[in-house]
C-alpha cells in the first residue's frame, strides 16, 4: 500500500479549502435569500446564481484540498473531462435542491428534498473528482467511511438551508455558511480517509494533466469568480422583495414560515 499524504503543504490547503467552501456557501445562501424575496425571472436568476456559487465553492474546496494530496511511489494526474464533469454535476444537483426550496409549497418537504439533493451533489462531485485521478496503482474505498461521508454531506446541507432560509438574517446566513463550509470539508476528509492505494510501480507515462497544469489555474479562476460575484451581490439593491405585491408574495411566505 502506498502512503497517502493529505496535507503536503501543511495547514495551507485544508484552511484555504475551508475558506473557499465557506465563501461559496455564504454567497450561494445569500443569493437564495434574495431569490425568496423575488418573483418571476428574478427568482430563477437568483437561484441559478446561488447554485453556481455553492457548486463552484464545493468544487474549489475539493480540488484546493487535492493540491496537498500525494501518494508515495507514484505521480498523480487528472482526467480533464471527468474533472470538468464533476463541477457541472455539482452545479446541477445543487440547482435541483435550491429550486425545490425556492418553488416548493410544503416547507418541510422542500427542505428535505433540497438538503438531500444538495448533499448528494456534494458527494457526487467528490467521488467523480476522485474518479478523475490517474496514478500507477489501484484506488480502494472503505464502504462504511464512504457512507458516513455522504451522510455528513446530506445532514449539513439540510441544516444549512434550513438555518439560512428560515431565519434569513445576515447572522444566520453567515453561521450557516460556516457550518456548511465545515461540513463540506469534513465530508471531503472523511471520504479521503476511506481511500487506500495499492501502488503498482511503472515507467509508463500517465494520461491526464498535473494539478499545477490544470487544477491550480482553474481553481484560481473559479475562486476569482466567487469573489467578483460576492462583490456584485453585496452591491446589488435589495428592492426586489419590497416591490412584489401581496398576492405575489404568498408562495414565498409559505416557505418562510
Amino acid at each position: 500500500m502506498g502512503h497517502l499524504d493529505h496535507a503536503a503543504f501543511g495547514w495551507l490547503t485544508p484552511v484555504l479549502s475551508y475558506v473557499m467552501a465557506s465563501i461559496g456557501a455564504a454567497l450561494g445562501l445569500r443569493c437564495a435569500v434574495r431569490a425568496l424575496g423575488s418573483t418571476g425571472p428574478s427568482r430563477r436568476n437568483w437561484l441559478l446564481a446561488a447554485a453556481s456559487a455553492i457548486g463552484t465553492g464545493i468544487w474549489t474546496m475539493h480540488f484546493v484540498a487535492m493540491l496537498g494530496f500525494g501518494v508515495t511511489g507514484t505521480e498523480i494526474r487528472y482526467n480533464v473531462p471527468l474533472t470538468v464533469l464533476s463541477l457541472l454535476v455539482a452545479m446541477a444537483f445543487v440547482s435541483v435542491g435550491l429550486f425545490a426550496v425556492g418553488y416548493g409549497r410544503d416547507r418541510h418537504r422542500a427542505f428535505v428534498i433540497g438538503g438531500l439533493t444538495t448533499g448528494l451533489g456534494v458527494a457526487s462531485m467528490h467521488y467523480l473528482g476522485m474518479a478523475a485521478l490517474r496514478l500507477h496503482g489501484q484506488v480502494h474505498y472503505d464502504p462504511a467511511l464512504v457512507g458516513l461521508s455522504v451522510l455528513l454531506a446530506v445532514l449539513a446541507a439540510t441544516a444549512a438551508l434550513w438555518a439560512a432560509l428560515s431565519i434569513r438574517s445576515p447572522a444566520a446566513v453567515t453561521a450557516a455558511s460556516l457550518v456548511m463550509g465545515g461540513a463540506v470539508s469534513s465530508m471531503h476528509y472523511t471520504g479521503m480517509m476511506a481511500v487506500s492505494v495499492r501502488v503498482s510501480p511503472s515507467a509508463g507515462a500517465l494520461s491526464g494533466a498535473t494539478a499545477m497544469q490544470f487544477i491550480f489555474p482553474l481553481a484560481v479562476g473559479l475562486g476569482s469568480y466567487l469573489f467578483l460575484t460576492a462583490a456584485f451581490v453585496a452591491l446589488s439593491p435589495m428592492s426586489q422583495g419590497r416591490e412584489v405585491s401581496a398576492s405575489a408574495r404568498r408562495p414565498v411566505e409559505t416557505i418562510a414560515r
